[in-house]
């Protein structure tokens, strides 16, 4: 696993966030969290993890999407000293290859056997939803070669069928409505009695405009609402 620090200014608080699998910091570093050092994991052919470059934190905040969050979770059952205040989870489950609660084995054996860049450009074009948000999802796309993506997709099967499920629980799911990665029926059926909160928004699986709302929001802030207002909440405890 890679952990790179964005940004590290010896704050306290830190802001970690887990990607999806082909990720890695590219996407992401428009994003500028205040008061903040941040953080961001990917590539988990291998889930080693260096606890040590935490030590110096009062306090985390653990953001996980996509299948970063079944890689968050079995990390942060190996550390439960670490001191997270919140964790929130955006178009993710436990059960990444799942047929009612992640993504279909059918589906994943599919594009593990098949992927190539031709297929890997579909994909991220429906990870992205939309035409527009794809070119500009282009600009500041990952820059790992296929073979190592696929490499990656290998690893995470054999690693999701070698462990067992994590008990880490969360605080809120995030469900993007326009999901068609991780279908968004499967997502809730996936949280059930897993997170204390469920939040629906209008967004594909991967939403520039939504990474920026939630890795940017103040920790007091509870909700999510992307910028141009177009969103829909269900917001529900699990009981």
């Amino acid at each position: 696993m890679k952990q790179h620090f964005i940004i590290k200014d010896n704050q306290k608080h830190l802001l970690l966030f887990f990607a999806g699998w082909g990720m890695d910091e590219t996407p992401f570093l428009t994003i500028h969290p205040v008061d903040k050092d941040w953080m961001i994991c990917y590539d988990y052919r291998s889930l080693t993890f260096d606890a040590s470059l935490l030590e110096t934190y009062s306090r985390i905040t653990l953001i996980a999407w996509s299948m970063g969050v079944w890689a968050a979770s079995q990390i942060m059952k190996r550390y439960p000293h670490l001191p997270v205040s919140q964790r929130i989870a955006i178009n993710g489950t436990l059960y990444p290859i799942h047929e009612t609660k992640g993504i279909a084995p059918s589906i994943f054996n599919g594009t593990l056997h098949g992927l190539n860049e031709q297929t890997l450009q579909k994909f991220q074009r429906r990870m992205c939803g939309s035409t527009d948000d794809y070119k500009a999802f282009q600009a500041t796309s990952p820059q790992r070669a296929v073979e190592e993506l696929k490499e990656e997709l290998a690893a995470i099967q054999k690693h999701y069928c070698s462990l067992p499920p994590s008990d880490v629980k969360w605080q809120k799911a995030i469900i993007g409505k326009g999901d068609r990665i991780f279908l968004p029926d499967n997502q809730y059926r996936a949280w059930e009695n897993q997170a204390d909160s469920l939040e629906q928004v209008e967004a594909a699986h991967y939403q520039q405009e939504l990474f920026h709302t939630i890795l940017m929001q103040p920790d007091t802030d509870t909700s999510v609402i992307l910028p141009d207002s177009n969103y829909h909440t269900a917001s529900k405890l699990i009981k």
